[in-house]
């Protein structure tokens, strides 16, 4: 099977090393790909806007499968476009992608059809100061911010003060970087409980969970500082349980995909189910209509099933006919970031030690190759994933290999993982 991977990150370098370990692959090809899908592909300089120019790529190469990885190209409508095409194609249309695409189509999609989420209202980009004086009218922190549109996951601010919230009022309205996505706010309440992502394959009919994991989302140890795009990840999380997952299926999940396939929309992909786990029991936080990152350089090293061959049975609608089997290790993902990240930060520092690394994998994000040696290219540079057979073992063992990678103004955080390890502390 001749396979096309699109993407460039740390998600799709685990991806194509995933889709390279497959018995079924004939040749792999990554666009743009980065050093590390290099190393387990063929990169090639395909953009993602250009739907014709991948078009043309897949019949000159007689590609098999079609794989998109992150989620601009989907809300585009790149699978709309090539399965009129008569191409097979991982991911969701563009209609069923605005449950990533649009937080207003997400809330709205989840209060018709009873999936439990937050409180939530909308407004436009005009409306600005209104809920300005909702909020202060209503005086319960904290409160959560989020720009509706694709934001590269730094849209979503949680307000604990009526000054942080003009502040970032203030930031979405002014800032360039949010001038589309923030045509539309969604306030939502704030949600008590732990965080976990649950990540389901479907064909439109038939859905099955691959696993779950706990993000870590903010910059700084204890979960402190801005948002970012998640420093790292562990798997799987003590935070679901049997009992929890089954509610996950039942209350969430099979809701969702019985909804799209009900409205002529059936969703086929992977589904993102980012979940606050409450007293009350699960509830969205948010949707995504791809694998998360840095979860998925965590959860795919975990797959016992053949990678490939599932996600084409979830594109062609067979997924019934397949197993989701996955390992009892556990694993730990920690990204090493260029400091400054998710604001300012410095590019172009030697990278040394990768290959120094021997007790865990090493997947490549914002990197770039040059005369046989290997620079930071991007905030988010590397991320390092161990395993063990307990979650402390699995850490350790991550953070042993973290220390034989050096680059200038090299940052990680200390601590993905530790708010897993409560939970065995008896």
């Amino acid at each position: 099977m001749n396979v096309l991977l699109l993407g460039s990150g740390g998600r799709e370098h685990a991806m194509a090393w995933s889709i390279a370990e497959s018995s079924k692959l004939n040749n792999l090809y990554i666009a743009p790909g980065n050093p590390g899908t290099g190393e387990v592909g063929t990169n090639v300089d395909l953009s993602f806007s250009d739907f014709q120019q991948i078009r043309d790529f897949i019949q000159e190469k007689s590609v098999d499968l079609t794989v998109v990885g992150p989620e601009k190209p989907l809300v585009n409508g790149i699978v709309d476009f090539l399965e009129e095409n008569g191409h097979p194609v991982f991911g969701p249309s563009k209609y069923a992608a605005q449950l990533e695409g649009s937080k207003k189509f997400a809330n709205e999609f989840m209060k018709q059809n009873r999936i439990p989420t937050a409180e939530f209202e909308t407004y436009t980009r005009s409306q600005f100061d209104q809920a300005l004086q909702v909020i202060k009218a209503k005086d319960e922190y904290p409160v959560v911010l989020k720009a509706d549109g694709l934001a590269g996951g730094k849209g979503v601010f949680i307000c604990e003060t009526e000054e942080e919230v003009v502040k970032r009022l203030d930031e979405l309205k002014e800032n360039e970087k949010f001038e589309d996505a923030a045509q539309t706010l969604v306030v939502e309440e704030f949600m008590e409980g732990q965080e976990a992502s649950v990540f389901v394959i479907s064909d439109g009919q038939t859905a099955k969970i691959l696993h779950y994991a706990q993000d870590h989302k903010r910059i700084g140890d204890g979960d402190t500082g801005l948002n970012t795009g998640g420093m790292g990840a562990y798997c799987p999380t003590p935070v679901i349980g049997n009992k929890m997952l089954q509610r996950v299926e039942k209350e969430i999940i099979l809701p969702t995909i019985s909804a799209m396939l009900l409205d002529d929309n059936p969703y086929k992909g992977i589904l993102y189910c980012g979940l606050m786990i409450t007293d009350d029991g699960p509830k969205v936080v948010e949707f995504n209509c791809r694998l998360g990152d840095p979860e998925c350089q965590a959860i795919l090293p975990s797959l016992e099933s053949d990678f490939l061959e599932l996600i084409y049975a979830a594109a062609t609608e067979s997924l019934d006919q397949k197993e989701v089997r996955i390992d009892d290790l556990y694993r730990c993902c920690v990204v090493l970031a260029s400091d400054g990240y998710p604001v300012e930060y410095e590019k172009g520092k030697e990278i040394t030690g990768i290959d120094d690394v021997s007790d865990a994998l090493v997947f490549h994000a914002g990197t770039k190759s040059q005369n046989d040696k290997i620079y930071t290219d991007g905030g988010r540079v590397l991320s390092v994933v161990g395993q063990g057979e307990s979650l402390k073992q699995a850490i350790n063992n991550t953070y042993e290999e973290v220390e034989k990678i050096s680059f200038e103004n090299k940052y990680f955080r200390s601590d993905i993982g530790a708010k897993g390890l409560v939970y065995f502390d008896h």
